[in-house]
């Protein structure tokens, strides 16, 4: 006999877990499946930023405020923006008044993991397909040949989104930006030289088209994004296999660059992961189809330069599980409300990514982002 649940989440993000939450606060109960084999099956990234008015509002509706605050990485929220002769061109520090605390993914993941019932979210549970039935209902199947139906079937399974076929055409595009993601492990005494450039949270070093993206971790650890406006094909060319060839091909493209910004990448420990940036287009949008919808990046794909990422995923769950909550029995109206704040907003956070793309990697990088601080900055 086929299992069916009334609601069914694709995907245990944070999206997709606080949406599970913010049901559970309601007293609904959500059935949230996940490809991983377990919660630690892989490492969850670096740190976040968390924005008052999106993720933090997310975790306040989830009923984790407070122990979200325990979370935070006190002086995570300095910055400072260097050149590529790494001049520092400007420097805050944080006194502990900012709206955008730094926090672990992997422990706020955690945190959302750990207010969910057990049994909650079923581990290696990978979708493969989903088709309608008819009257909402979907039929969801699975890769170790399982299948269930839903009353109620949410994608918030990311880029490559399994779900999202039913709702759009849209495929994520190459955004002309790759990463190269690379750590320095107890960076004070290892890597004194990398700790002293990054400083004591994010480092932007910027030059025209590439850069270091970096922080530090509360374990003392340094979490480096090596950036380039290169060709997709680039890292499929690199033998990221071998640690030696993979330094050699990123550091020919920082010729002439500060020796403490290229030893960020020759100094790194373990190995190099190519990261291509891909992003849905500005705008995406769906018509409403009963009994169905998206959250986070299945949603609203767009590159990490607005920070926006994970708290959109954050509050698109909060939303989402406070509409079904507000009209019971009634998914669509539910759903038509959550859409109707959906779309704007993401267009709008999608726009700041793509324009922010651009200031950061410009040719006379890192002008223009310097330029935009400055414009914020209070008179």
């Amino acid at each position: 006999m086929t299992v069916h649940h009334p609601i069914a989440v694709i995907g245990a993000g944070l999206g997709g877990l606080t949406l599970a939450r913010v049901l559970h606060v309601h007293g609904i109960e959500a059935a949230v499946f996940d490809l991983d084999a377990s919660p630690g099956a892989r490492t969850q990234g670096g740190m976040l930023d968390i924005h008052e008015e999106s993720g933090q509002a997310a975790l306040r509706a989830a009923g984790l405020y407070e122990e979200f605050r325990a979370l935070i990485h006190p002086g995570g929220q300095a910055m400072r923006i260097l050149d590529r002769h790494a001049v520092v061109r400007m420097e805050e520090s944080d006194d502990g008044s900012g709206g955008r605390p730094e926090v672990d993914r992997g422990r706020l993941r955690d945190l959302l993991l750990g207010a969910l019932p057990a049994g909650t979210v079923r581990w290696g549970a990978k979708v493969t397909g989903a088709r309608p039935l008819g009257g909402g209902r979907h039929e969801v199947t699975l890769a170790d040949g399982g299948v269930f139906t839903t009353g109620l079937l949410v994608g918030a399974d990311g880029a490559w989104s399994r779900i999202r076929p039913l709702l759009s055409d849209a495929v994520p595009q190459y955004s002309g930006v790759s990463f190269v993601e690379s750590d320095l492990l107890d960076a004070d005494l290892r890597h004194p030289a990398g700790a002293a450039v990054v400083g004591g949270g994010m480092l932007f070093a910027l030059g025209a088209g590439r850069g270091f993206l970096a922080h530090r971790e509360p374990d003392r650890s340094l979490h480096v994004y090596t950036a380039l406006r290169i060709a997709e094909s680039w890292a499929g060319g690199t033998d990221f296999t071998d640690p030696v060839a993979a330094k050699a091909a990123v550091l020919e493209h920082f010729t002439g660059w500060h020796p403490s910004l290229r030893a960020l990448v020759a100094d790194a420990d373990g190995p190099l992961v190519p990261r291509p940036i891909h992003a849905l287009p500005v705008g995406h949008r769906w018509e409403r189809v009963p009994g169905v919808t998206l959250l986070g990046d299945a949603a609203h794909l767009m590159s990490p330069f607005a920070g926006e990422g994970a708290n959109l995923a954050m509050l698109d769950g909060a939303e989402l599980g406070r509409a079904l909550a507000a009209h019971p029995g009634d998914p669509e109206a539910a759903l038509a409300a959550y859409e109707h704040l959906l779309f704007p907003r993401s267009e709008a956070a999608a726009a700041e990514s793509a324009a922010s793309l651009d200031v950061i990697f410009a040719a006379d990088a890192p002008r223009g982002l310097l330029d935009q601080f400055a414009a914020h900055r209070p008179g």
